[in-house]
């Protein structure tokens, strides 16, 4: 009996690593394909394979460049390491601001050395102790305030909790600019140099924020969080700000500094007025924060502070409220964040959707949309681009019967650009939703995600993540750097995955989305003349939302809304020959359009690859 279930463990054992080896290849085939096109580079092919060894060992799968603790410590390493300090002409006074309640000491005096230890010296250090009962605390403080003359301590007598503390700690401040740190984290030596140097290239900046990591329970570095530039829709779902922040002082008093009323996300509230005021605001690409994490701390889980994300939510509100936007905050129910739903007065979108042939897959298409869809102020215009088959044919003549329902003949050679143009000269609506054919509506309310997102003004491009028939995920957002130019992010992960600090499963700014799925402004889109007809087939999206981008607008995946994709099926992988050499030629196309644009992606670390 014994030797038949030992047979057996081993037996499941065996096809489970067949499974996971199964699995774990599909998933590579998608990702070489969307990230190479299957023209994967020799130098780093080697990466790739070990990288999967690594996922198929450990039952993983997720690309990220720091698969451990130990290759972040060495990047946090080089970054100290690779620093050349220059002349600061412009050297600004910087306030500290910390307010303190019951730390332990040992936390709160490496709190400070940090601080007293920053390479750039024209600072001071501003405390408000919110009248703590700790006696080390208070011993601490009296201990550094009598010894470094940067260090001003005023001791309120009363407790008054964290906005009211911060802002006293304002109050002392003499700088131009002021730093906020919590009294039990740490930052790096050279960070307000990396700030003033900042402040020299741009003297008008008013928000600065950098790249932060948390210190485990044992002191450790971990879970890096490299962020992208200033991206306000992303911001509208969760505080991704946070540390380091440092801001003009004369702004914060301006708006009148933190707000009692929204204590537990006290920041949130505070950016969120800031970015109403300014959008003189700079990202710092490296890691300066370390964000402490305690049993009780926000950094170790946010559930451990309800109030705080009742907070954040009621800041969103008022948000709303302030800017006379219409809308409402809804709880993801898949992360600790929110999600905006905006709304609009049924504005008249234009669906656009090229064709040929394949009329059992175009009309799942148009059955979702007639039927799945609860939005109904919209036409249907299909580019047929050479049909010939009597199926398509009969189908056409059964959706003509609907009012809101044309086909526009074009039999010309297949150019993906030239057919959505054409599409837009027939449009009557507002706005416009490049759609294709392979795809699927289930999530009944999605044009009202979208059109809501496409409403607002700083808003360009709006797409969703879209998810293979297997739940896969195929599209999440589009990232420069990805096969040469750009590519999809996320390819195969599940569609259960959340994403890294959710991006998975709320509106994320991107750089790009894809054309498979995607709503704008029928002015912004005639705003920057359309698709390049030069790009017939592939990264016609991305350039069209690269234009958008010089133009000052925001493009935004929907990542809390599904869209079904049969790419592979209407598609297939493309791997011919011919295709292949299209493709490096579109690629070229692109490299001599945009240049250095393509080098560094805004919307997504390359450390998050």
């Amino acid at each position: 009996m014994e030797e038949k279930k030992k047979q057996s463990f081993l037996q499941r054992k065996f096809f489970s690593k067949i499974e996971k080896f199964l699995y774990l290849s599909k998933k590579a085939i998608y990702f070489a394909w969307y990230r190479h096109h299957f023209l994967i580079p020799p130098r780093i092919m080697k990466q790739y394979l070990k990288s999967f060894f690594v996922a198929l060992k450990r039952g993983g799968g997720v690309s990220n460049l720091f698969l451990n603790q130990s290759s972040y410590l060495k990047y946090l390493e080089e970054q100290r390491k690779n620093i050349e300090r220059k002349e600061l002409k412009y050297r600004p006074l910087i306030s500290f601001i910390v307010p303190t309640y019951n730390v332990s000491k040992p936390l709160l005096k490496e709190c400070l050395d940090s601080l007293l230890n920053q390479s750039y010296d024209n600072f001071e250090i501003c405390i408000s102790d919110d009248h703590s009962t700790l006696e080390e605390t208070i011993e601490v403080l009296k201990e550094y305030e009598q010894k470094y003359d940067q260090i001003h301590v005023t001791y309120r007598k009363k407790n008054g909790h964290i906005s009211e503390a911060s802002n006293t700690a304002i109050s002392l401040a003499k700088g131009e600019f002021i730093a906020l740190i919590d009294n039990d984290d740490t930052i790096e030596k050279d960070s307000l140099y990396y700030v003033v140097e900042a402040l020299n290239q741009n003297k008008k900046l008013d928000m600065i924020y950098s790249d932060e990591d948390k210190i485990d329970f044992k002191g450790n570095y971990m879970e890096p969080h490299f962020k992208p530039d200033y991206s306000p829709d992303t911001l509208m779902g969760v505080n991704y700000i946070c540390h380091l922040c440092v801001l003009r002082t004369s702004l914060v008093r301006k708006i009148g500094g933190f707000r009692k009323a929204y204590d537990g996300s006290q920041d949130y509230d505070l950016f969120l007025r800031i970015t109403e005021k300014t959008k003189e605001i700079y990202h710092i690409e490296k890691v300066l924060y370390h964000w402490r994490q305690t049993a009780t701390s926000t950094a170790g889980y946010l559930g451990n502070k309800s109030y705080a994300y009742l907070a954040g939510k009621k800041a969103l509100e008022d948000s709303l409220k302030r800017r006379e936007i219409k809308g409402e905050v809804i709880d993801n129910k898949r992360v600790s964040t929110y999600l905006v739903k905006y709304w609009t007065n049924k504005p008249l979108i234009s669906i656009i959707i090229p064709m040929r042939d394949q009329a059992k897959i175009s009309r799942r298409c148009f059955e979702s949309l007639y039927q799945k869809n609860t939005y109904s102020n919209f036409e249907i215009i299909v580019i047929d681009n050479g049909s010939c088959e009597k199926e398509t044919k009969d189908l056409f003549l059964e959706y003509q019967k609907k009012k809101n329902f044309k086909v526009i003949r074009d039999s010309k050679e297949f150019n993906y650009s030239a057919l959505n143009n054409e599409g837009v000269k027939h449009a009557k609506g507002e706005y416009l939703l490049f759609l294709n054919n392979d795809t699927k509506i289930i999530q009944e309310d999605t044009l009202e995600w979208m059109v809501g997102y496409a409403a607002q003004e700083h808003v360009g491009c709006v797409g969703v993540k879209l998810l293979y028939p297997d739940k896969l995920v195929q599209h999440a957002g589009v990232v420069l750097g990805f096969g040469g130019v750009a590519g999809h992010i996320y390819v195969a992960n599940s569609y259960q995955d959340n994403g890294l600090f959710g991006r998975l499963v709320m509106p994320y700014n991107y750089t790009a989305v894809t054309a498979a799925c995607l709503m704008i402004k029928k002015e912004k889109f005639l705003q920057v003349k359309g698709f390049d007809e030069d790009l017939k087939v592939a990264l016609n999206d991305v350039d069209l939302n690269l234009k958008i981008l010089n133009q000052g607008y925001y493009n935004v995946c929907l990542s809390n809304v599904e869209v079904m994709h049969y790419e592979s099926k209407s598609r297939g992988y493309e791997a011919s020959k011919d295709k292949q050499e299209r493709f490096k030629k579109e690629q070229e196309y692109m490299k001599k359009k945009w240049g250095h644009t393509l080098d560094r992606d805004k919307y997504f670390s390359k450390h998050n690859f």
